[in-house]
C-alpha cells in the first residue's frame, strides 16, 4: 500500500479529475453525489467556515499492489481507506472517495476537506512522514503485499525528477557490484550519462557525501536509496581492498624505515607537548605497512597542519621507495607544524603575562 499525496488548488478541478470515466464512489460524507457540480459547491461552502486556511483541498491517492486485487473489494478497500483517514487525523470532515479502474494495479483516490464540520483545521504538518509510517502499518495489519524495494516500481508511469532519480538507482545497482574502487565506478556511470560529484567535510579533502546528475538533475546518494549514501559504497570498497591480496610485497631500504622511525618519535613528541592539556583525539594512523609498531594520532580536524588519513594510502604507480619517503615527509611537515603552533602558543602565555597588570599594596 503506498499512499501519495498530491498539491491541488482547486476542488473543481480534483473531484472533476477523480470523477472520470472507469470509477465509481466508494463513500462521502458531507458532499452529495454524483454531479462534480454539486459536490464541489459543498465543498467550498465548508471553506468559508475558515476563510484563513489558504488552500483547503485535500488530495490522496491510495495504491495497492496487483498482487492483492483479488482480496481488495470494494468493501475492504473502503474499510482501509477509513482506517488510512482516522490514523492521519482525517476525521470530522468531508470527503469523497473514488475507486479508479484504469489501471492494473487497485487504487483509490481521496478528496477531502481542510476546513472541518465545526471549521477546525484539518492538519497537514508532517503530512508526508505520517503517511508513509500509517501505510506500513495497514500493509502488515491487513496482510498486504509489500514490495521490497525500488524493484517493483512501474518506470513508465514515473514523470521528473523521479524519472531521472530511477534511472540513476538503476545504473548505479548494475555498476556497483562490478566496480572496485570510486573511480572504477564513476567511470561506468559516465559511460551511462551520468555523473558524480563529492561534498566535502569543511576545508578538508575528506570526502561527506556523493552527488550523482543526470538530465540537468543532481541526487545525493542517500536521496536514490539509503544503500547509495557516501559511506555504504565507500564500506563496500574498503572491503574489497583488504580482500584483495598485495601484488607485490612492500620492501624499503633499511636507512628509509630508521628516517621514518626518527620522523614518528619526533612528531609523537611534538604532539604530546601542543596537545597534552587538551582532548586527545581517537582517529590514528597506522604505521604498520612499513614494519613500524604502533601510530600515530591525528591533531583535531581544524587544526590546519594535521595529516588526511587519505594521503596515507599509497598512489597508484608510485614505487615503494617513494611512498615511504613521501610519508616521511608528510609526517616532518605536521611535526613542524605543530612546533610553531607550540611556539606560538608559549609566545602568546609569555605575553599575557608580561602585559598583565600589577596589582600594588
Amino acid at each position: 500500500m503506498i499512499g501519495k499525496i498530491i498539491s491541488c488548488s482547486s476542488f473543481a478541478g480534483t473531484v472533476g479529475y477523480v470523477m472520470k470515466e472507469q470509477s465509481h464512489i466508494l463513500a462521502a460524507e458531507g458532499v452529495t453525489p454524483p454531479e462534480v457540480r454539486d459536490m464541489v459547491r459543498d465543498f467550498k461552502d465548508q471553506t468559508l467556515l475558515n476563510p484563513r486556511i489558504k488552500n483547503a483541498v485535500g488530495h490522496i491517492s491510495l495504491s495497492f499492489s496487483p498482487k492483492d486485487a483479488d482480496k481488495l473489494t470494494d468493501a475492504r478497500m473502503t474499510q482501509i481507506a477509513r482506517e488510512y483517514m482516522e490514523r492521519m487525523g482525517i476525521r470530522d470532515t468531508q470527503f469523497l472517495l473514488v475507486r479508479h479502474l484504469d489501471q492494473a494495479h487497485p487504487h483509490c483516490h481521496l478528496v477531502y476537506n481542510r476546513v472541518g464540520n465545526n471549521g477546525q483545521t484539518i492538519s497537514d504538518k508532517n503530512m508526508k512522514i505520517r503517511n508513509g509510517k500509517v501505510c506500513k502499518e495497514l500493509t502488515a495489519k491487513h496482510g498486504l503485499y509489500y514490495a521490497k524495494g525500488k524493484e517493483e516500481v512501474n518506470r513508465d508511469r514515473l514523470r521528473e525528477p523521479d524519472k531521472t532519480k530511477y534511472q540513476i538507482y538503476d545504473a548505479i545497482r548494475a555498476c556497483l557490484p562490478e566496480s572496485k574502487s570510486w573511480g572504477d565506478l564513476e567511470n561506468r556511470l559516465q559511460e551511462r550519462g551520468i555523473t558524480t560529484s563529492y561534498k566535502y567535510c569543511g576545508q578538508t579533502d575528506r570526502k561527506q557525501s556523493v552527488l550523482f546528475g543526470k538530465n540537468g538533475f543532481t541526487f545525493s546518494g542517500s536521496k536514490i536509496d539509503r544503500a547509495f549514501s557516501y559511506t555504504n559504497p565507500n564500506r563496500h570498497f574498503e572491503q574489497l581492498q583488504r580482500m584483495r591480496p598485495p601484488i607485490e610485497q612492500p620492501r624499503y631500504t633499511a636507512q628509509s624505515v630508521d628516517k621514518l622511525r626518527a620522523a614518528a618519535d619526533s612528531y609523537r613528541s611534538a604532539f604530546s607537548g601542543l596537545f597534552k592539556s587538551g582532548n586527545v583525539p581517537e582517529e590514528s594512523v597506522n604505521l604498520g605497512a612499513f614494519g613500524l609498531k604502533g601510530g600515530l594520532l591525528l591533531p583535531p580536524s581544524d587544526f590546519s597542519g594535521g595529516i588526511a588519513p587519505e594521503l596515507m594510502q599509497r598512489r597508484i604507480g608510485e614505487s615503494h621507495e617513494e611512498y615511504i619517503n613521501r610519508i616521511t615527509a608528510l609526517i616532518r611537515a605536521a611535526t613542524e607544524a605543530m612546533l610553531v603552533a607550540a611556539a606560538e602558543r608559549k609566545r602568546k602565555l609569555k605575553e599575557r603575562k608580561a602585559n598583565k597588570p600589577k596589582i600594588g599594596f
